[in-house]
């Protein structure tokens, strides 16, 4: 009788090595350009080479998939040159919920690469294939390493490390977006300051936001909330070393909604002090920290 429950447990939650589920999406509304082939012909395309691919070693069942959007919005087309901005939102499920919580959103405006309509897609570890490729496989591994982090502490650090790697093979093309020089907000500093001891308390927050308060949210609504206070007190200490971080930026570009809504429903906690931890070290967020009804 065990022999057979068991064969029906495995075969009920079949495991997969494709880790990641992402919807990309091309959107060529601002190209002008008649015939869409080559759009969506790109779309199809990339929704493969993402979804397809074991990027691990791990094997998950399909709601423990990574789950993750993104969108291209193209700007400029000429020939097999694509220029345009990039979207990419990254989820992770809550405990005994049905609900995703926001852990990443981030904006790329430094999207440049070329693309032939039906030339293959294929990612290797030790030598750079293309900027596009390049481009995807750099988020995808950025979306790894956040995952990982808000369900152990600092465990998306080989991750990370591989989207280093595909940075420095980038970096010799001379394409924009992965050179410290290109600015203060691209693919460089993304992944510098995620890998950097001086930015620790964002992949600390990341872990006890998620960990001691988002997946208990079911059991012990009170408590989860109270650690969720907790974990966005660390931020004062990154604040006060980097009071412009591009991390605490990216965060709260992430979570402010959600933010919103955990303090304006459900039991009270005290949040006079978080609230002014919110206004100093998000006060681009200003707006919506005000409609927090606690």
């Amino acid at each position: 009788m065990k022999k057979v429950l068991v064969l029906f447990l495995l075969t009920a939650t079949p495991l997969t090595a494709q880790i990641i589920d992402c919807r990309f999406v091309v959107n060529a509304d601002l190209v002008n350009q008649t015939n869409q082939q080559v759009f969506e012909t790109l779309e199809q395309s990339l929704n493969e080479f993402i979804n397809a691919k074991a990027w691990t070693d791990e094997t998950v069942d399909n709601k423990e998939k990574v789950r993750c959007s993104m969108v291209l919005n193209l700007t400029g087309f000429n020939g097999l040159r694509f220029e345009g901005t990039l979207q990419v939102q990254v989820e992770r499920p809550v405990y005994q919920t049905n609900y995703n919580s926001p852990i990443f959103n981030f904006l790329d405006k430094d999207i440049v690469f070329s693309y032939q309509e039906y030339q293959p897609l294929f990612y290797n570890p030790a030598t750079y294939e293309s900027n596009l490729i390049s481009l995807i496989s750099f988020y995808v591994f950025v979306a790894l390493g956040l995952e990982a982090d808000s369900f152990a502490l600092r465990s998306g650090t080989p991750y990370f490390k591989e989207a280093q790697q595909i940075l420095t093979l980038a970096q010799q093309n001379g394409i924009t977006g992965w050179n410290q020089r290109d600015g203060n907000r691209n693919r460089f500093w993304l992944i510098d300051t995620m890998l950097s001891n001086t930015f620790r308390e964002y992949r600390t927050v990341q872990y006890h936001y998620h960990r001691d308060g988002m997946d208990q949210m079911s059991e012990n609504p009170q408590a989860a909330k109270e650690a969720i206070v907790q974990s966005l007190g660390r931020f004062n200490a990154l604040y006060s070393r980097r009071p412009n971080a591009l991390l605490i930026q990216t965060f709260f570009d992430a979570k402010a909604d959600e933010i919103v809504d955990l303090f304006s429903d459900g039991p009270k906690v005290e949040f006079d002090q978080t609230l002014t931890t919110l206004n100093k070290v998000a006060p681009f967020f200003g707006p919506k920290w005000k409609r927090i009804k606690y």
